[in-house]
């Protein structure tokens, strides 16, 4: 998920110091590929604002291969990853409100589907219910998980996030940890030697070198034989949540701080700025500004933005300025056309090619931003080929 969940929305063991119930309750079968937990991740982030309501899901795959680094022609390599997500057991143990305990098993998809470009997926009900509930399953940041270049990283990273508020995972057996890195069929690994010299300490050193969390993990002995794990996690004081989100620049502008005293969401604010640069934002928020008797400020604002009233009239028509303006209405029809996800999938795309003063221009102007303007065009001919013929 793009945001961390809101401390205010958290309850229960996730706002105490110590762990007093068993509330990360969802364990899943670490032996998915590192492509496959993002892919699993994303396919969660697309379907999580409707994922009690709706049965179905749907991406566009060329965008969800984009968001997870595939080639995005790469056809085959999605739909094996897909099968790989059908085929994982996702389990869960807790208490529920009652204090009544519940056990439950689910595959991680109940199915997917490649049709028309389109990626449609399912959850089956009761596990939608459980990855919904923040207290029990934490959605991960898509801009950590693509730092990481190890499945086993990442699996660390997926079990130790969801307790970042209690401070301890608290102790598994050595074969549920074994379990959750995917490893628990390698007689191997059966040896805590080279469970700790192969899967540990490299995760370990990952998750604090790559994420915004740091890991320590501590072991319980039986005699002179390990017998169970833990992890004390705490906040990554140099690699924040925030420092990894890619709307951080944003959040500094003052039209951001604008359309947050408007009402908007964060996420409603970014893409917005995104999508329209600052100074069109400026108009429109000026316009809405001096209408009288406007109930709903947000949704007023959103007709203006899509029905183009409140714009500032252009300084003339100038013969130079007709083919940039084409090409920007042609940008503002194809992002106006994708979804939000799509849109998400987009932007990072675009800010994942630029650095230093040009992608700090893309951030504040988005779309219309003037010094990315050929790398902005040539983004939108590789997504749609002819779309400025």
């Amino acid at each position: 998920m793009d945001e961390d969940i809101p401390r205010e929305r958290l309850t229960g063991a996730l706002r105490r110091g110590a762990v007093k119930k068993h509330v990360a309750a969802i364990h899943v079968s670490g032996k998915l590929t590192l492509l496959q937990r993002r892919l699993s991740n994303v396919l969660l982030l697309n379907a999580y604002d409707t994922l009690v309501s709706q049965a179905v899901h749907r991406i566009d795959a060329r965008t969800l291969c984009l968001m997870i680094g595939y080639n995005s022609n790469d056809m085959e390599t999605l739909k094996q990853s897909l099968r790989g997500l059908a085929e994982t057991v996702a389990e869960w143990d807790m208490l529920d409100e009652q204090g009544r305990q519940e056990w439950g098993v689910s595959s991680l998809l109940s199915y997917a589907k490649l049709k028309g470009g389109v990626c449609e997926y399912a959850y089956s009900p009761a596990l939608a219910e459980k990855l919904h509930d923040p207290k029990v399953f934490a959605l991960i940041n898509l801009n950590i998980q693509r730092r990481f270049t190890s499945g086993h990283a990442l699996a660390l990273y997926e079990n130790c996030y969801r307790f970042v508020r209690t401070g301890s995972t608290g102790w598994w057996p050595l074969d549920t940890f074994r379990r959750l890195m995917g490893v628990n069929d390698s007689a191997y690994y059966e040896v805590f030697k080279h469970l700790n010299a192969k899967i540990i300490k490299p995760a370990v050193e990952e998750v604090n070198r790559s994420s915004n969390i740091i890991v320590t993990p501590e072991t319980r002995k039986m005699g002179r034989s390990v017998t169970d794990i833990r992890f004390l996690i705490a906040e990554n004081p140099q690699l924040s949540i925030l420092d990894l989100d890619d709307g951080e620049g944003v959040r500094k502008s003052d039209i951001y701080a604008r359309l947050v005293r408007l009402g908007a969401s964060d996420r409603l604010a970014r893409q917005w700025i995104a999508e329209h640069g600052e100074a069109q934002l400026a108009s429109r928020l000026d316009y809405v500004d001096a209408q009288e008797g406007v109930r709903n400020p947000v949704r007023y604002l959103s007709a203006a933005l899509r029905s183009g009233f409140g714009a500032k009239p252009a300084a003339g028509p100038e013969a130079p300025l007709s083919e940039r303006a084409g090409r920007l209405k042609r940008i503002q029809e194809l992002v106006a056309a994708r979804s939000p996800t799509q849109r998400d999938a987009d932007r990072r795309m675009v800010l994942s090619r630029l650095a230093g003063a040009e992608r700090d221009d893309f951030e504040r102007h988005g779309w219309m931003s003037a010094l990315n303007a050929e790398a902005i065009q040539a983004f939108w001919e590789e997504m749609h080929p002819g779309a400025f013929d």
